[in-house]
């Protein structure tokens, strides 16, 4: 459970602590943190709601002529930042939810459409869906001007050590800023690419998963920068090496029992763990614009590279989609495979609990498993198999997206439009620039 805080214990905190300084944290449609900073003495006013912003000036938000929103600060994100701003004074942080002028939540909040789906779970008899991410990053260093390069920082492999793997003492330090904000930390590790690592923490409820990783992000870019490398959740920065991965654990709780787990199936896993894995599957094409939202994304998103592009789940294969991890009980859960960093994860979680949903509503049946390395069948074999693949390009992705009506409800009209427009932008420009390979190629030969 989060911790909860009252507003009589964040004043006290405030006083403790010589907190100067709050963000007011929310996520744009993209997946990009943004604050409004507020001095202290700001913080009663904070606290009542009354502080506004102009939603016009936020991707995806509102037009001009409709800009004013509020920050509805959830008191329970309060946290204080362990590193100390310039004049010597903490700054602290909370996570606010977007309301209208009229008091209403607005609609294209990504955080705000995560509960929005959560509440369709609970409608169902689902107290809780719990989420335990694994986001990737790299770690580059940077020029003598302070601009990132692509140059890494060590030649480091799977679960090397220093003096090999000179991230080490940038992974400690984030470590420690993440513990002495209340992250539990479960594994610190070099990944397989040179240069990438992966810092798992507990998982959470999803809405407390989702800002988990913004803060995640925030703390790892930050300390990085500190030590004068730079952090990237970009999913494939450099080409010939493995891009990174968000892993996605979910389960869903009927209060204190886990609803995946049934004792006396085979597998140990509930008809409902079945048909919201079906759900999964069923669904993965249109949610992959979601989950990979990036035309980047695609670069990560083929085979060879450890990531998974092939719609199948397993219980041991690493090969396919979705991936069930062997621990049962209250541990029993579906790992999905495909989400990278760069996805909004409030957006993510909602879309994949949506698909996962409507499995269930739907009794779908669950395919038989995939237990063989499907990255050595042939195109044959697979189709006999009906063993589909995720998109290939994002737009493709957003094509499969605009089809799928579920995922599409789950965003809502506003999200949707607005998500869409901007990929759609996004598409065009990376369609219609000239890249050095294209140079390289053509250049002299034509």
């Amino acid at each position: 459970m989060p911790r909860q805080y009252t507003r009589e214990d964040i004043m006290r905190m405030v006083k403790e602590e010589n907190v100067r300084y709050i963000r007011l944290q929310f996520t744009d449609l993209l997946g990009i943190i943004k604050n409004v900073e507020i001095p202290v003495s700001q913080l009663p006013k904070a606290l009542d709601n009354k502080i506004m912003f102009d939603g016009s000036s936020i991707e995806g938000f509102v037009r001009i002529e409709e800009s004013d929103m509020y920050l509805y600060p959830d008191l329970n994100t309060w946290l204080i930042f362990p590193w100390i701003g310039g004049d010597g004074g903490r700054v602290a942080r909370l996570i606010c939810d977007i309301y209208l002028p009229d008091g209403t939540p607005f609609p294209g909040d990504p955080r705000g459409i995560l509960k929005r789906v959560l509440r369709q779970a609970q409608d169902m008899g689902f107290s809780t869906m719990n989420v335990g991410p694994e986001p990737e990053f790299f770690l580059f260093k940077m020029d003598e001007s302070g601009n990132p390069t692509t140059e890494v920082n060590d030649q480091g492999g799977y679960f090397d050590l220093a003096p090999v793997d000179l991230g080490e003492n940038c992974r400690r330090e984030i470590v420690l800023a993440l513990e002495q904000m209340g992250f539990e930390i479960e594994a610190s590790h070099h990944e397989v690419a040179p240069g990438q690592h992966e810092i798992d923490f507990k998982y959470a409820d999803a809405v407390s998963a989702a800002d988990n990783i913004m803060t995640f992000k925030l703390v790892v870019k930050t300390i990085a920068r500190q030590l004068g490398l730079h952090a990237t959740f970009m999913p494939k920065p450099v080409f010939g090496i493995n891009g990174s991965g968000m892993h996605t654990h979910q389960s869903l709780f009927q209060g204190s029992e886990n609803a995946f787990y049934d004792e006396r199936d085979e597998f140990g896993l509930s008809e409902t763990a079945k048909q919201y894995l079906a759900g999964i599957l069923a669904h993965a094409r249109a949610f992959t614009a979601i989950a990979n939202p990036t035309v980047n994304s695609y670069k990560r998103l083929v085979p060879g590279y450890e990531a998974p592009v092939y719609i199948a789940w397993s219980f041991q294969n690493r090969s396919p989609l979705v991936r069930v991890p062997a621990s049962r009980g209250l541990s029993t859960r579906i790992e999905v495979r495909s989400p990278d960093p760069s996805a909004n994860p409030y957006l993510a979680l909602a879309a994949m609990l949506a698909a996962g949903l409507d499995g269930i509503r739907n009794r779908m049946p669950l395919p038989e498993p995939v237990n063989r390395n499907i990255y050595v069948m042939t195109e044959s074999e697979r189709v006999q198999a009906g063993i589909l693949t995720l998109p290939a390009s994002l737009k493709e992705a957003l094509d499969e997206l605009s089809r799928d009506e579920v995922i599409v409800n789950a965003l809502g009209e506003h999200a949707f439009t607005h998500f869409v427009e901007a990929k759609l932008i996004e598409w065009d420009m990376f369609r219609t620039a000239v890249h050095p390979w294209e140079r390289d190629q053509y250049l002299n030969l034509y």
